[in-house]
């Protein structure tokens, strides 16, 4: 892969992102703390809103693999600094990607749950939980996978040692989440300490995904960087 496709697919994976995360914005998406009948009921307006978040995931799990995976062909071109990282970052995403499937899927049944009759109440709540849940356990695999591909791209001389600190910075967070699934599935605000985490990601995806684009077609063999991460 080229470092052209690579920035565009990072790019276009950022640019999904923000555009999701409006969408819930002005349509007064709940949290999961808020009351059950008030998650009903927004998802019984909302139902397009859920069919096209579901879609952009699934758009989600393909473009970030891409980005990893044209990464790594990319550092293994340039003499193989960082691959270990690389490695790491792609099976890190590969877990994200599974968790985002279980995700999607416990959506879709709430939303589907939420039309039925109020005797499915107890149904969509329990969908719901989990549904909190897999976002929760996506977080800390979200986490190394930053700070992996972070590292990866910097020993490489992909990317600058400042955009090494943000993910350093945003991805410990992401990690500590994790350790809080089961209060956040119960509606804990714990949820809240790990969204920094995620728009350091869109922010790290949107400056890589320039900087592959700057530097144009494919990459061959090249000496590898001392580490420093200056180009």
């Amino acid at each position: 892969m080229t470092k052209r496709f690579v920035g565009v697919t990072a790019i276009t994976l950022a640019l999904s992102m923000v555009a999701q995360n409006i969408m819930f914005a002005v349509t007064g998406a709940p949290g999961y703390g808020d009351p059950i009948d008030t998650v009903i009921a927004w998802h019984e307006q909302n139902r397009a809103v859920v069919a096209i978040a579901v879609a952009q995931e699934a758009v989600h799990v393909p473009l970030l693999l891409g980005v990893l995976a044209g990464l790594h062909g990319i550092i293994g071109r340039r003499g193989g600094a960082g691959a270990d990282w690389s490695r790491l970052a792609m099976l890190a995403g590969a877990t994200v990607a599974a968790i985002l499937a279980l995700y999607s899927v416990t959506w879709i049944g709430a939303v589907l749950v939420a039309a039925e009759s109020a005797d499915a109440r107890a149904l969509f709540s329990m969908l719901w939980q989990l549904h909190a849940a897999a976002f929760a356990l996506s977080l800390p695999a979200l986490g190394v996978t930053m700070i992996a591909v972070a590292l990866a791209t910097h020993r490489s001389g992909l990317s600058r040692p400042w955009q090494r600190l943000l993910t350093l910075t945003g991805g410990v967070p992401l990690l500590a989440v994790g350790a809080f699934s089961l209060d956040i599935a119960a509606g804990s605000p714990m949820l809240l300490v790990g969204l920094p985490g995620l728009a350091v990601w869109i922010v790290w995806l949107l400056v890589t995904g320039v900087r592959m684009l700057r530097a144009g077609g494919a990459d061959g063999s090249v000496r590898a960087s001392t580490g420093t991460g200056g180009r």
